[in-house]
């Protein structure tokens, strides 16, 4: 399993010839605690990391919401709206979360598997 550290990169979803998400990266307790909470937009994703469930409590805006097992291999997708909690995934290890909508747009899907890249950064295409 990856090891990452808060901070920037980007997500590819769909090889080389993909998508590349401008990523922000919460590891440390307090950056996945925080989340996306008090935000009333999303500039490309969100990976929190370890996490297994997440919950919009708070939250302004409606969020695509992409559970990861260790291989980053995307296991379920939930478009979830402010004021929800998220049932524990249990092979989950990472979550995904991008404004509704978006992660449709990427590409990402069940059975998709992405890849972080780490100190990169990009715009959206």
């Amino acid at each position: 399993m990856a090891r990452w550290q808060d901070g920037r990169g980007e997500l590819v979803v769909g090889g080389e010839t993909g998508p590349r998400i401008p990523l922000e990266i919460a590891t440390s307790y307090r950056a996945r605690t925080k989340g996306l909470l008090g935000r009333d937009s999303v500039e490309g994703a969100l990976l929190l990391s370890p996490a297994n469930s997440i919950h919009t409590f708070r939250m302004r805006i409606p969020i695509d919401v992409a559970y990861l097992d260790h291989h980053l291999t995307v296991l379920t997708i939930r478009t979830m709206p402010p004021g929800r909690l998220g049932l524990p995934r249990l092979r989950s290890r990472h979550v995904l979360e991008a404004a509704a909508g978006a992660m449709a747009g990427w590409g990402v899907r069940v059975g998709e598997r992405v890849e972080v890249r780490v100190g990169t950064a990009s715009r959206p295409t």
